[in-house]
């Protein structure tokens, strides 16, 4: 049986921007009537290959992102950046949120949605097709693009496991 790598990294504080993907307003009734508290989706990343996404909830909306970025930095996870793509066509699963995610050419840019978009930009991803498959659900969605962007693996890991040079992993 295979050993699953972990690819979770360490937070650098200094460097690292966030993204609010989706805020959204939740009401428990009381006795007393409604009371409102946010629920704050965040992704964060450093444009170099460490994204991580955090979800926060608070009375007030300032503090539910301030919880969901911190929530967002403890699970950053490492995606192998080949020359401004990704190495290779992955697909991620979260719940019912499908994701089918292709290297592209320079020049083409992020084609993805919504949230995907984000947590590509985040990773520091410019060249990427991607296509949300599954549930639009933007929880479900940013799980399931960190899914395929984990199952990645960057050309020089594929040569040291198959024991062969950089060169002919490229060749075929």
């Amino acid at each position: 049986m295979a050993k699953k790598k972990n690819n979770r990294v360490k937070s650098t504080e200094s460097e690292m921007k966030e993204k609010l993907v989706a805020l959204n307003r939740v009401a428990k009734v009381t006795k007393g009537g409604r009371t409102f508290s946010f629920a704050a989706i965040v992704v964060v990343g450093d444009g170099k290959g460490t994204v991580g996404h955090g979800l926060g909830k608070a009375r007030e909306v300032a503090s539910a992102i301030t919880k969901a970025a911190d929530d967002a930095k403890k699970s950053l996870i490492r995606v192998p950046v080949y020359k401004g793509t990704i190495p290779h066509a992955q697909h991620g699963k979260y719940g019912a949120g499908k994701v089918l995610i292709k290297p592209a050419a320079d020049g083409t840019g992020v084609i993805a949605g919504g949230a995907m978009r984000a947590v590509l930009e985040m990773a520091g991803v410019h060249n990427v097709l991607a296509k949300s498959l599954g549930s639009s659900n933007p929880h479900n969605v940013i799980k399931a693009t960190i899914d395929a962007l984990g199952k990645l693996r960057s050309p020089i890991d594929v040569a040291k496991t198959r024991g062969i040079s950089l060169k002919k992993v490229f060749e075929g």
